[in-house]
Order: C-alpha cells, then sequence, then structure tokens
C-alpha cells in the first residue's frame, strides 16, 4: 500500500477513535497542575508551541507525563503522547486512564517530527506532548529549525496546546520556554505526594512580550 494511503486510512481511524472535540473559546488549556498552569499563565497555550526544557536526567519529566495523563481523564478529553525513545511506562496507571491516551511509540527523533506533523494535521487533540528528553544530542542537533516552524504555523490553526519535552533549548518557535528545574534521588521518589514538588520556571515567554507591545501601542 503507499504511503499517501496509509496516512489517509491512519486519518480515517483517529477520527473514528478519537473524535474532535467542541472549539474551545479559551485561549489556554487548563491542567489542573498548579505548578505548571501559573507560571505558564493561566495554562498550556492553545494554537502555540511550549518548549519544557528538563537539563537534568532525574528531573520529574516522567511524573509530569503522567500527571498529564490523570489531569486529561479528570477533564474527560485526549491527549496525544509522541514517545521520541519508546520509554514511557504505563505501569502505575489505571487501564481507565490509558483510555484517553494515544501513545505513539517512536525511537529516533525524525519519526516523533512526522508523528507530530500528522497530528497536527489531523486536529483530534486538545494536547499533544512530543517528548525527546531521552533523545540524544547528536540526534536532536540534525533536527532543522525549518521543522519546528513548520509545526507551529500547524498548531496555530486548531485549538491545541503543544507541549515539547527537550534536554536542552532547541524549539526556536516555541512561544513559550519553561525550565523544570528538579533533581530527584532516590529518598525523592519514596514520597507519597511527589508531584506537587515540581519546580517549573518560566524561560522566555513571546505572548507576553506581545501582550506588553500591544498595551505599549494602545497607551
Amino acid at each position: 500500500m503507499p504511503a499517501s494511503a496509509k496516512i489517509i486510512d491512519l486519518r480515517k481511524l483517529l477520527a473514528e477513535r478519537f473524535p474532535h472535540p467542541a472549539v474551545p473559546t479559551a485561549t489556554h488549556l487548563i491542567t489542573g497542575l498548579p505548578f505548571l498552569d501559573q507560571p505558564a499563565g493561566a495554562g498550556l497555550p492553545r494554537g502555540a508551541l511550549t518548549e519544557l526544557i528538563s537539563p537534568r536526567t532525574s528531573a520529574g519529566s516522567a511524573s509530569l507525563i503522567h500527571a498529564l495523563i490523570g489531569s486529561a481523564n479528570w477533564d474527560n478529553y485526549f491527549l496525544a503522547l509522541i514517545d521520541g525513545r519508546d520509554s514511557f511506562d504505563p505501569c502505575g496507571l489505571d487501564n481507565t486512564l490509558l483510555r484517553h491516551l494515544l501513545w505513539v511509540r517512536c525511537r529516533q527523533a525524525s519519526e516523533t517530527i512526522r508523528a507530530a506533523d500528522l497530528l497536527l494535521r489531523d486536529g483530534n487533540f486538545p494536547l499533544v506532548i512530543v517528548d525527546l528528553v531521552l533523545n540524544s544530542p547528536e540526534e536532536l542537533r540534525k533536527i532543522p529549525q525549518t521543522n519546528w516552524y513548520r509545526l507551529q504555523r500547524l498548531v496555530e490553526l486548531i485549538p491545541t496546546a503543544c507541549l515539547v519535552l527537550t534536554r536542552y533549548e532547541m524549539v526556536g518557535s516555541a512561544q513559550l520556554k519553561l525550565v523544570l528545574e528538579n533533581s530527584w534521588n532516590l529518598e525523592t521518589l519514596e514520597k507519597q505526594d511527589v508531584i506537587s514538588q515540581l519546580r517549573i520556571v518560566v524561560k522566555r515567554s513571546h505572548m507576553q512580550s506581545e501582550i506588553r507591545s500591544q498595551k505599549a501601542e494602545v497607551s
């Protein structure tokens, strides 16, 4: 079967399995996670790429993904996880939570970008997570910046929040850049409410700059 026909069949399957949600009027996707929503400014921006940089190996990005899956189930919406190194571990998650998840398992960064392109064109998901934390720096440097700008143009057309998890700053078109500052050890992971200890700070926000520019023009 030609590749184009396979893509068409996949889009039909996505439309049946993950029906289009009603178009929301909100400009942000509220995750219900205060440590993420507050630094991001009332939630993750829709129609934009958000880059969350996780510079340390044990910074808690896996726990964050689990928490976002739980939030999607709580608010009854679907999310897509594009797993750049097939490293996601669903153990510990109830099957009810997994019903709201589309898990795209990739082995290379190039596959991950192609999957993101397909899902953003489809527009079915309020939240798309692109996890590149465990991909090697050598592999990630081969991703042209034009790919990120193409993904930004795609997400601008739909009410989707696209969260890209990286090890270092690399998404030039990201409207919001956040940093996960944790450095966890075994003692930390043994605590019951470990997810509440995640620390996320704003590195850069184009959206805040645009708002300030608009206010300056009005005044």
